[in-house]
């Protein structure tokens, strides 16, 4: 009887397991081969489903993913060392736990790769531009880093969190693919998992968690945690996150957030020149203030700190994981964020955010 149980458990996951893997690869493949599938999974059922995950785990004041992952580490190590001798259980468990889990990150993430992205849903498209066009960005982001600097890092961690929900609120109300609950953003109990990766934050598809690094220099945090909100959206393409998180930064209405989204988009623009035009590039780091300069610093000191075979096996994954979903780009699309800005601020949207009252 015990083994006619056992064999029937064993069946039960491997049945399961499989259900859960042909789903998943069905739509997958649905998403990746016809033009209506994603654009429609992410207007009518993702949603609903990161709703609910969202409000559940948002309920708890720490990283739940964070916590899964030791808790999920532990049991496996133990449920090995039970069954060790029993591989057929093993193996069906195994399985079963690895279907499962790509399960989830397929509602929850993977077809919204395959989504319409968010720079369809502007009223201006970025394009191709000149050096004079990316220095006038600069230039512009030069006067606005200086003016909205603030001594950052003095609020609590509980007002940052807040901060974030509230910015992202507030452009969910320009652009309604952006409106939604947001929970709170939540640091991970050891950063020092994310230092080591050269990571700045993750958004977790399984509990749909914004998490951020709480290690790095604190004007960073600011957009990172904008940026990983951005993700509950369905709006997965790095780049855009980048774009997303800047904008929620420029017009929110805390002083450190709008430092941060400046601050952000110089480092972006700022990289693009230098590689255009060093010396032109200098000229505008020498016009950034002092105490600007040094939050520059001491962010390129904190992460050469981290510079190891660790992070550049991380990245390395990082820029395999972003192929394998068509950013064919690979980590290189992060840079692509500057076309972006350039649209947006050739087309007076920076002006109006200023008038409107989004920076000082």
């Amino acid at each position: 009887m015990g083994i006619r149980v056992r064999k029937n458990r064993e069946f039960t996951l491997l049945a399961a397991g499989l259900i859960l893997l042909a789903v998943s690869a069905a739509l997958q493949m649905m998403a990746r081969r016809t033009a209506w599938f994603g654009p429609w999974y992410a207007s009518y059922i993702y949603p609903p489903i990161s709703a609910a995950f969202a409000r559940f785990f948002g309920l708890f004041p720490f990283s739940v993913a964070e916590l899964l992952i030791y808790i999920l580490f532990l049991a496996c190590l133990v449920y090995g060392i039970r069954h060790l001798k029993d591989w057929k259980k093993m193996a069906a468990g195994t399985f079963f736990l690895i279907s499962a889990l790509f399960f989830i990150y397929t509602v929850n993430c993977g077809v919204n790769y395959y989504r319409r992205p968010f720079s369809n849903y502007l009223e201006y498209r970025a394009g191709r531009y000149s050096k004079e066009e990316l220095e006038e960005l600069l230039g512009w982001l030069t006067d606005e880093v200086n003016a909205s600097y603030t001594e950052t890092g003095l609020q609590t961690k509980d007002g940052i969190q807040r901060e974030a929900v509230r910015a992202m609120n507030k452009l969910g109300e320009q652009y309604p693919q952006l409106s939604g609950y947001y929970p709170i953003p939540k640091p991970l109990l050891i950063s020092r998992i994310l230092s080591v990766q050269q990571l700045s934050g993750i958004y977790s598809p399984f509990t749909v968690e914004a998490n951020y690094n709480a290690e790095m220099t604190p004007y960073n945090i600011p957009h990172t945690v904008c940026h990983e909100l951005s993700h509950l959206r369905g709006f997965m393409r790095e780049d855009e996150a980048n774009f997303i998180g800047f904008l929620a930064c420029i017009g929110a209405d805390d002083a450190e957030y709008r430092y941060s989204g400046c601050l952000m988009g110089w480092i972006y623009a700022g990289n693009a020149l230098a590689e255009v035009n060093h010396g032109s590039y200098a000229g505008y780091w020498n016009r950034l203030r002092p105490e600007v300069q040094e939050d520059l610093r001491e962010n390129t000191a904190f992460w050469e700190r981290f510079d190891s075979k660790v992070s550049k096996a991380a990245e390395t994954l990082n820029n395999t994981y972003l192929k394998a979903n068509s950013q064919t780009d690979g980590v290189r699309s992060y840079g692509r964020a500057v076309d972006l800005m350039l649209a947006w601020y050739l087309s007076g949207e920076a002006q109006q955010t200023v008038a409107g009252g989004g920076t000082s």
